[in-house]
């Protein structure tokens, strides 16, 4: 058999796998199996992260989830893990009270104009009579975790990138594919030292437009710039992604999902002249080059990043 074939067959495994989960919830959708069969795009479905043995910020053991018990839709008897929500969740403004509660009823899978519990991958099932459930399948803890909502936790993403030049600004290309080399805007994270896409959480009512470049100024350059140039740069996004994050953070019952924008200075005149400087959330920052042999990248940014460096025809 030969390695292309092979490679058709986890494909198409993995597809039918996404599609089996999604009739399970047909019932409750009609629309989710066209929204979850966009996962279905190469390297950007990834639930590994959020199986880690040990919930981060705690000595709380996941329960183990092997890869095939993953989806929902396959059974899975003996599951029983955990329930963690972080102790300093309670209280906070920015956080959903704890579940069942008979104060708190949200509208799930709506967006009530403060606080979006819609999701990118159509409508999840809500188990228990009050509890959201992970669409993307079982990650071994239930709870909120370390996340503020439950369901959906919805962030946003700038992908700023420039061209990598030499001392005579001319763009340097890669030695072995003769491809530009693209950079991008890198933090490191101060939870996991991570390097990551300077991105944060939308607040409520905020339109991601504006967490994109909140976000990216108060991250990589750790200020909140109001110039026309900022202003107008970010303006120009171009669509990455929009869905399901494989977040170390992530529960049965609460997840990250992103809206990702590409934001490209072309000629370095821009942003790709500011000076970085790492922001409240953030270790380090630095142009980091984008080579898919090199690039580790915390969750699945890599692989949203790779689109990136596809669109625009550049080394990877």
């Amino acid at each position: 058999m030969t390695s292309r074939n092979t490679a058709l067959i986890v494909f198409f495994v993995f597809y039918f796998g996404v599609l089996n989960l999604t009739n399970v919830r047909s019932e409750q959708s009609p629309d989710s199996a066209k929204m979850m069969t966009s996962l279905v795009k190469p390297g950007i479905f990834r639930h590994v992260m959020c199986r880690n043995e040990l919930y981060p910020r705690s000595n709380i053991a996941r329960y183990p989830v092997p890869d095939e018990f993953v989806f929902w839709s396959v059974p899975f008897a003996d599951y029983s893990p955990p329930s963690y929500t972080a102790p300093h969740i309670g209280g906070q403004i920015w956080a959903d009270p704890p579940l069942p509660s008979e104060s708190f009823n949200p509208k799930w899978n709506h967006n009530n104009g403060q606080v979006n519990r819609q999701s990118f991958h159509g409508n999840y099932e809500i188990v228990g009579g009050c509890f959201p459930l992970n669409p993307m399948g079982r990650t071994g803890i239930r709870g909120r975790g370390l996340l503020g909502r439950w369901g959906p936790n919805h962030a946003a993403d700038p992908i700023v990138t420039r061209w990598k030049r030499d001392e005579k600004d001319q763009k340097i290309q890669h030695p072995k594919t003769g491809k530009n080399i693209l950079q991008m805007v890198a933090i490191q994270r101060s939870d996991n030292k991570l390097w990551a896409i300077p991105g944060g959480m939308v607040d409520p009512g905020e339109n991601v437009s504006v967490t994109l470049k909140r976000e990216f100024t108060e991250e990589a350059l750790n200020f909140t710039d109001k110039s026309n140039m900022v202003e107008k740069f970010f303006q120009n996004g171009v669509h990455v992604y929009s869905g399901y994050v494989d977040d170390f953070r992530n529960t049965d019952n609460a997840w990250m999902e992103t809206s990702a924008l590409n934001f490209h200075d072309e000629d370095g005149t821009e942003v790709g002249r500011l000076e970085l400087m790492a922001g409240d959330d953030a270790t380090n920052v630095r142009w980091t080059d984008l080579d898919g042999q090199q690039l580790k990248l915390h969750a699945n940014h890599a692989d949203i990043v790779r689109d990136v460096v596809i669109k625009r025809n550049a080394h990877w």
